[in-house]
Parts: structure tokens; sequence; C-alpha cells
């Protein structure tokens, strides 16, 4: 009737619905960011919670978080705190004797020969690069806060304001402290049966991926800052602690941090007279390592992606919301998975119960 299609109405009726839920998403992009950064907050303290919860007495949670939660702050003053105060004196020192060092690396190069030649551009390249940006670096360095370096930095400059970065432990905290109750309040929205079943498992899958993964990435970076720490320890590399630093910040960015890391390390211990050969087989014996042995472990089987849409998730990622976009690109992509799976399997169950029937 009046040549109306009430199929393509419907159809076009669920896409600009999806299409403004999407434009009201990027208008709230920020605070959404600090809305999960907090769960993830709370995903990395739920194992403390819970430990310290099995020893206090009462029926509720709170003296556990309480506790849980004077842990972590005296953790970050007073270790973090320290940590900090190294990274920035080791970063002023390597910008102030960065032009110096450069020099010297340029004084050394034998430009008749093709390996001098490339040295030369290399050098070029270096001088340009760092002379233009090594002081907003250090600069940036005091907002990093006590977890990470340049990366953090960055990730934190999202949230664009102090508020929104005190309020991830806050919301973190009622996440918590009341997130059974939410998850039971959603099932509560959705009459018993198939639908609500589906939901739960859904629910479930999600709160053991988030969860895996948060903790899995954090012990990822903390063993690679331990790995590069000691070995930069052992062998003299000029401003060891920053470099190591920077290499555990930068490993929370799925496959292009571990390779941006790498080649910025070799790069400042060639310029600080270090040896960079043994800088390159140490980052490449210790990545073959990371990413066959300790990953796997620490990340088992949750989130099972191919290389490629892993790489296509980080750079749409990075266009999208930058830094914070790679970050939160493996967890997205290993959600969506879930919910295809167990959407279709959903849909096998209902298809073989109606063909039974």
């Amino acid at each position: 009737m009046l040549g109306l299609d009430l199929r393509a109405a419907r159809a076009a009726w669920t896409v600009a619905l999806l299409a403004l839920l999407l434009y009201v998403i990027y208008l709230v992009r920020v605070p959404l960011f600090v809305f999960v950064l907090a769960v993830l907050f709370a995903y990395l303290l739920t194992p403390l919670v819970d430990l310290l919860n099995r020893f206090l007495p009462g029926r509720t949670r709170t003296p556990a978080l309480a506790l849980a939660y004077l842990i972590f702050v005296g953790a970050v003053v007073f270790g973090g705190g320290q940590l900090c105060s190294r990274i920035f004196t080791q970063a002023k020192s390597f910008t102030q004797e960065l032009p110096g060092d450069i020099a010297k690396w340029q004084a050394g190069v034998d430009s008749s020969t093709t390996l001098g030649r490339l040295e030369a551009d290399l050098i070029g390249n270096a001088q340009t690069v760092m002379a233009k940006d090594s002081r907003g670096l250090v600069a940036m360095l005091p907002k990093a806060g006590a977890t990470f370096l340049e990366a953090g930095a960055k990730f934190m400059a999202v949230a664009s304001s102090l508020v929104y970065v005190a309020l991830i432990p806050i919301l973190g905290f009622f996440f918590l402290k009341d997130g059974r109750e939410m998850r039971r309040y959603l099932l509560e929205a959705i009459e018993e049966g198939p639908k609500r079943e589906l939901l739960d498992e859904i629910l479930v899958d999600m709160d053991a991926l988030l969860a895996h993964y948060i903790r899995a990435l954090v012990a990822l970076s903390l063993v690679s800052f331990a790995a590069f720490g000691v070995f930069f320890a052992v062998t003299g590399v000029p401003y060891g602690v920053m470099l190591a630093a920077m290499a555990g910040a930068l490993e929370i960015i799925p496959m292009l941090g571990p390779a941006v890391a790498g080649v910025a390390v070799t790069l400042v211990a060639l310029i600080a007279g270090a040896h960079p050969l043994a800088v390159v087989v140490f980052a490449i014996a210790f990545r073959v390592v990371q990413d066959y042995v300790i990953s796997p472990h620490l990340m088992g089987h949750g989130v099972e992606l191919h290389p490629l849409l892993l790489l296509f998730g980080v750079f749409a990622g990075a266009e999208i919301a930058g830094v914070a976009g790679t970050f939160l690109s493996v967890p997205v992509l290993a959600l969506i998975r879930i919910l295809y799976l167990r959407l279709r399997k959903g849909r096998g169950l209902a298809a073989a119960a109606a063909s039974s029937a």
C-alpha cells in the first residue's frame, strides 16, 4: 500500500538507528574510553581483591576493596615515584647529551664506503628527527604518571583532563563492588529462555576474555621492562632504565609497539656509543621468546586472531582513536569474534530445534 515495502522500511530504520548509535558513541568517546579503562582497571585488581576477601571477615567485599586500593596506591607512590624519577633524570640527560653523541658518531663515520654513506644518511635523519622531537618527549615525561612512559603520556592525554584520569580508579571501585549486581540486573531485564541463556554465555566469555587479556598484557609489559632493564644494566648501555621503560610501555601496542621499541633502543644504543649489535641480537632473541613462549602461555587461547587481522585492527584503531585505538583494537576484535561465534551457535541450535520439531 502506498508503494511502501515494510521489510525495506524496517531495514532502513535499523540502519538509521545503527548510524545514530555510532554517532552518539563518537560524541561521548572520551568518557566512554574512561569507562573502558575503569573496567580494565577493575579486572586488573580483581585477583588481589578476591585474595584479600578470603582472609577478611564480613559479607561484603568493601574491606578487601579498601585494602587492595591502599596496596595499589602505596605501590604507585613509592615504587612508581622512584622509577619515574630515574626515568626523567635519564631522559633529561639524554636530551642534553644528544648533540654531542651524534657529533661523535658522525666523526667516526667513513663516508668513502657504502656502509659509511648509509651511516651518514642515518645520522642526518637522526639529527633531523631527534632535534625536532626529543624536547617534546621530555616535556611529556612528567605527565606519564607511575605506570607508563612515552606511550603512557599519549595514552592518558586522550582523557584530556586530570579529572578523567582521577575517575578511573573511582569508577573501577564501583565496578569491583557492584559488578556482579550489574550483571544480574542486565540478565533479569530479559525474560527467561534462549535469549537470556545466550546473553549469559556471551557475558561469561567477555568477562573471561577481558580479565585474561588485561592481566596478560600487564605481565608482558613487566617482563619486557625487567628483561631489557637487566640486559642494559649488565652490558652498561646508557639510559637503561629509560629505554627499558619505553620497551615495556610500547608492549601495550600489539605488534607495532615492540618493533618500534626495538628500533628506538638500537638507535639510541648506537648513538650513545654502546654495542648496537649486542642490542639487536638481544632484542631479536627476546622477541622470539616473548612472542612464541611467554605470550602464548600468558594469553592462552583467549585471543585467537590472525596476524593480518591484528595488523588491520591496529592500523584501523590508530586511524580512529590514536594510541587508545591501537590499545583497544585487540580486545574489540576478540569481542566481535565472540559475539559472532555465540550468535552463530545460537542460530544453529535454534535451526536444529526447529527441524527436529
